[in-house]
């Protein structure tokens, strides 16, 4: 498997080696709609795994919208001495969560769902991706000139500068691996991985 590659202007620079355990998998729209239904504060009738009206996506970001599934919050997420707050996310401990989603299942439905993102080439990978400074602009300006004005950016670490600038754009949302939930995959157009990240999510959910 290979996935697309950015270099730090955002342009496409060839592609990378991405585990097959990760992004090989076959799609299966039932336990993706499973596990979105299944996490806590979601409603259990939406359907996630919808075709797109017109590009034959098998994850539609629209058709989740439209049922009522969006991001719970904004997980941005840092280091705990940090004063920023832990972030709300789906525990696989949530008694309510557990009755309907059990550890394995939840591993088979996000590498699904990184998969057919792989596919549809909603996943694009970069070494790494920083800021300079806290402001908003810079970063909005960043991400619009790479065509990722919604995304979903998963990092080994996120700094306080990249948290800063990102946190009152509505359309980008930047977590640790550990914090990266099906719905969010779905949600956002895209999703950019840095190498590191990949790492990680292998050593989650490979």
């Amino acid at each position: 498997m290979e996935l697309k590659l950015l270099n730090a202007q955002g342009q496409a620079d060839g592609t990378t080696p991405a585990p097959e355990t990760l992004f090989g998998r076959e799609y299966n729209e039932a336990l993706v709609h499973q596990i979105v239904g299944g996490l806590p504060g979601q409603r259990a009738s939406g359907h996630a795994g919808a075709e797109g009206p017109d590009d034959g996506q098998a994850l539609d970001p629209q058709a989740v919208a439209s049922e009522g599934h969006r991001p719970r919050a904004r997980r941005h997420v840092v280091e705990p001495d940090l004063a920023w707050g832990r972030p709300h996310v789906p525990e696989l401990a949530d008694e309510n969560f557990t009755q309907k989603v059990n550890k394995k299942m939840y591993r088979a439905g996000m590498t699904s769902i990184l998969s057919q993102l792989a596919r549809d080439g909603r996943i694009a990978v970069v070494d790494g991706l920083s800021v300079d400074s806290p402001k908003t602009k810079p970063l909005a300006e960043k991400l619009k000139a790479m065509g990722l004005e919604s995304v979903l950016i998963i990092t080994e670490a996120v700094d306080e500068n990249l948290y800063l600038a990102s946190r009152n754009l509505k359309n980008v949302m930047v977590v640790e691996p550990r914090y990266a939930d099906p719905l969010s995959l779905i949600h956002y157009k895209n999703v950019v991985v840095t190498k590191p990240a990949i790492a990680k999510l292998e050593e989650m959910w490979g």
